[in-house]
């Protein structure tokens, strides 16, 4: 523990002197980041030690603070989180060296280790009032990074959405901490008392805490400042908060529902629900949305749903007493937790190296980057195949052992197979919508011809934004390659969120990992017979044995971009049939002459949520509201008055 909070205290360090680093000579400046970097890898050292040991390690000093103190613990589920934190942050560091190479980054540097370091005591916190006060912190460093670029007004105004909506969550999250404290001189965890799952008050713990964390994970409903804030951050930022930040979510849910070794069973089939809705609702959105990262924001709301699909069926496992259930439903949900920081970042760093040296994140002016930007469209294409879940990569390994945790579930009868039938059911919708959605964006961004001239000023990433693309893709075919060595690895954690003995999970985990193995030496005859493919016909192409020639151009001697799919185009078939979801917008096009030499056509997809619930919510939130500005008229004597009031209201209830 104390060589993890002292990588902390560097991380804090280097933040502060980022502060001040733009008063410094420009190679000064990289001491920050380089800070950074090196004080997250020091970090590392201890959270793998304990993710593949299972070794529990604590720490704690008195604090006056009412109802707290500072009480930290290092737990297999602390250190998986922590895992990706460190790892993400080290990486999304490196990226933004280059990335923010012009102008002053002090700001950035300083928020950016606050971050990090309020995330990690998040995972680490043991006491409701530290883990607030972090979650705060945590909030608000977040928001100023969304928000680096204030100077346009669409970010000022997505960084206080972002910040509203945290805050409401936070709110839950107090009354949930207050509920569970109740009786208690100090508000650790382990002093709380809990409920029978079965009992109206614990349903009411279990709604507060979804709702809490379920507006930082972004399950939908509560999602709609995720397409706000993403495509407002800088990208690095954009890739810590896809990656990690929305996991801290899953991680405060995850924990708190490990206070109850016995879940309800209505738990698990809620958590399956708004997977659902999460998932399909947010690839859908996605497959509607032209700007790059906006789509890849809707996608972190889809692959929140599956999360929580295999929550939900680790829940139910645990509370119908099967642990084959239990432990294939975490299993699952919690390595997507994993591979979806892999693959979510590479595509958010990927996307960041398209806009940087385009301008532009609108697929519809992109198209033909392949040839400019090969190391970055050669990761993109690795991220998008694995955010699908196409093997051999990682999305596919944590997607089948959902599925094969939903097929566990059939066997229990009844409404629980019910609920994991849907399960394999809207898996599968999710998977053909999201391969759709990433066969648009990959094709419509790299593939094809250039639609407005800005490919002539397209260069590939620095290396220091390279790297960290290439890194992460290489991730992502490694455990996709090796899924077995994954979970034995992941072996403590999984006994720790199933709550099983050693020896009953023991031979869990032999199936799972035989499984696994299996899968694996498919995925490497898949991958070998690819590339045995492309070497034989490179080097019949050597060889001069393939003739080079054009292809049959129906008529059209010298085709144009606009003769090929644009990325709305390409979406219009599965708009137009999920319409009645989408309330997709098609702006009237005003023909002008009889016989017209152009024309186009823009559609417009808003939230549903945003704009038929919250807006006319909060607008009638906000006339109410103001019929209370009738008591701020000036009047010094009847504020007094207002006071005086207060205090003999509040004499009464106390004498009372």
């Amino acid at each position: 523990m104390e060589t993890l909070l002292a990588a902390l205290l560097g991380i804090l360090l280097s933040a502060v002197f980022g502060a001040i680093s733009d008063r410094l000579p420009g190679r000064w400046r990289r001491l920050a980041p380089a800070g950074l970097v090196v004080s997250s890898l020091l970090g590392l050292l201890p959270v793998l030690k304990t993710l593949l040991q299972g070794e529990i390690s604590a720490f704690r000093l008195p604090w006056g603070v009412p109802g707290g103190s500072f009480s930290l613990l290092l737990d297999p589920l602390s250190a998986f989180f922590l895992l990706f934190v460190l790892g993400l942050s080290s990486l999304a560091a490196t990226y933004a060296v280059e990335y923010l190479e012009a102008g002053r980054t002090g700001f950035f540097w300083f928020f950016f280790g606050v971050l990090t370091v309020s995330m990690s005591m998040v995972t680490l916190a043991r006491n409701a009032v530290l883990f607030l006060v972090a979650w705060e912190i945590m909030t608000l460093a977040s928001f100023f990074l969304v928000t680096f670029e204030d100077e346009h007004l669409p970010v000022r105004r997505a960084g206080w959405f972002y910040l509203a909506a945290s805050h409401v969550g936070t709110a839950f999250l107090l009354l949930l901490f207050v509920l569970l404290g109740r009786g208690t001189p100090v508000l650790d965890f382990d002093l709380f008392s809990f409920p029978a799952a079965e009992t109206l008050e614990a349903g009411v713990l279990f709604a507060l805490a979804l709702v809490g964390f379920g507006v930082k994970a972004g399950f939908v409903p509560l999602h709609i400042w995720l397409p706000e804030a993403h495509p407002a951050a800088p990208s690095p930022v954009s890739a810590l908060m896809s990656g990690v930040l929305i996991k801290m979510g899953i991680y405060g849910l995850v924990r708190v529902l490990g206070f109850w070794s016995v879940p309800s069973v209505a738990w698990g089939k809620i958590l399956i629900l708004v997977g659902l809705s999460s998932g399909i609702l947010g690839v859908l959105f996605a497959l509607a949305q032209h700007d790059l990262k906006r789509l890849l924001a809707y996608h972190s709301v889809e692959n929140i749903g599956i999360i929580a699909l295999g929550l939900g069926l680790g829940v139910l496992g645990k509370s119908l007493n099967q642990p084959l259930l239990a432990v294939w439903g975490m299993g699952g949900g919690l390595l997507h937790v994993a591979n979806h920081a892999m693959f979510k970042s590479v595509l958010f760093l990927g996307a960041g190296a398209v806009a940087r040296t385009t301008g532009t994140r609108d697929m519809d002016r992109l198209g033909g980057l392949l040839r400019k930007m090969p190391w970055t469209g050669g990761c993109f294409l690795v991220g998008a195949a694995a955010i699908t879940g196409i093997p051999p990569l990682n999305g596919f390994v944590s997607e089948f052992l959902i599925f094969c945790g939903a097929f566990h579930g059939l066997k229990a009868g009844g409404l629980p197979a019910l609920f994991s039938y849907s399960v394999v059911m809207g898996l599968g919708l999710i998977g053909g919508l999201a391969a759709a959605c990433f066969a648009k964006a990959f094709g419509a961004v790299f593939l094809g011809e250039p639609r407005n001239g800005a490919e002539h000023a397209a260069r590939e990433a620095g290396p220091l934004m390279r790297w960290p693309m290439g890194i992460l893709a290489a991730v992502c075919v490694l455990v996709g390659l090796f899924p077995g060595v994954v979970v034995e690895a992941l072996s403590p954690l999984l006994r720790q969120v199933s709550g099983l003995s050693p020896a009953d999970f023991s031979p869990i985990k032999e199936t799972m990992t035989g499984t696994l193995e299996v899968v694996s030496r498919i995925a490497f005859v898949f991958l070998a017979g690819v590339l045995g493919l492309w070497g034989f016909a490179a080097w019949r192409a050597r060889r001069g044995a393939v003739a080079k020639s054009v292809t049959w151009d129906c008529g059209f001697a010298a085709p144009s971009p606009r003769m090929q799919y644009s990325a709305s185009s390409f979406a219009q078939p599965f708009t137009d049939f999920f319409r009645g979801v989408l309330r997709t917008r098609f702006p009237p096009t005003v023909l002008r002459d009889l016989f017209p030499t152009e024309s186009a056509l823009h559609t417009k997809t808003p939230d549903v949520f945003h704009e038929e619930l919250y807006r006319p919510l909060f607008g009638r939130l906000k006339e109410t509201l103001l019929h209370g500005r009738r008591l701020q008229h000036g009047r010094l004597q009847l504020y007094v008055l207002y006071i005086v009031a207060t205090l003999v209201a509040l004499l009464v209830w106390s004498r009372g």
